[in-house]
């Protein structure tokens, strides 16, 4: 299927989307609708075990267009681009936000809502909302969960772009790499879990978000009841078991 904003490409059992709208991949409504699609669509192959989301050229994404914001297109972009970050943080596999370049406003929410986020060196990050006298939904709601109300409050008050670096060291930012080898330092960790079993990495993240807002009790229940009734009924966990206790590398069955 051919796209006009992104490309896609699945190999390997790894999608890769790339948001493709020059020069700084600025998010619109028809764009935010095709990404939706998309992210529907693969969420029904099951044999993609991660998934990639990087943007085309110098920047990852500069956010949402401002002409999106106006009174007569705001309601429905916000719809729109809200049902895309909930498809992202629900995606039923790991999603890897690869941020080669800016990634501001709403770029920098989507990469947000991604499980793990990867930066090259020289990337800016931030949400500069409020210098225009509007405020980011999506990271009002999202980053205090990540860093914290302090933080959160100073970065979405302020408008203050980071460094990938100074993202890293808030624990926004999963890794850094240097520019010129960002993409294979992406790959190189995107095969870590593709080395792992599929339906159980799905489950491992099914439970993390699941347990994100209950108390510890509920939480450690919810965890314990899907390893006992969804885990153990695969065949993977017997044969991760089996391997390590025979010294072997395990061999996969459920893929």
């Amino acid at each position: 299927m051919s796209h006009e904003f992104l490309e896609v490409q699945v190999t390997d059992e790894v999608a890769r989307i790339t948001l493709n709208r020059p020069p700084l991949n600025v998010l619109h409504i028809p764009m935010m609708r095709e990404l939706s699609s998309v992210l529907d669509e693969l969420a029904q192959d099951t044999a993609i075990k991660v998934a990639v989301i990087t943007g085309k050229g110098r920047a990852f994404c500069a956010g949402v267009d401002v002409a999106d914001h106006t009174a007569d297109r705001v309601e429905e972009m916000l719809h729109v681009f809200h049902a895309v970050i909930r498809q992202v943080i629900e995606w039923p596999a790991p999603v890897i936000a690869a941020v080669n370049g800016a990634a501001l406003g709403g770029g920098w929410e989507l990469a947000m809502a991604c499980d793990i986020v990867l930066a090259a060196e020289g990337a800016k990050i931030g949400q500069p909302e409020i210098k225009l006298a509007v405020f980011p939904p999506v990271a009002a709601a999202l980053m205090p969960r990540l860093v914290g109300r302090q933080r959160a409050m100073e970065l979405v008050l302020t408008g203050r772009t980071l460094t990938a670096e100074e993202g890293y060291q808030m624990g926004l930012v999963n890794h850094v790499y240097p520019a010129d080898t960002f993409a294979e330092q992406v790959e190189a960790f995107v095969q870590r879990l593709t080395a792992l079993s599929a339906p159980v990495v799905r489950l491992t993240k099914r439970v993390v978000l699941q347990g994100l807002d209950q108390p510890f009790d509920r939480a450690l229940e919810e965890a314990e009841r899907t390893y006992l009734q969804d885990l153990m009924q695969l065949e993977d966990p017997h044969e991760g078991l089996a391997a390590f206790m025979e010294k072997r590398q395990p061999v996969w069955k459920n893929k």
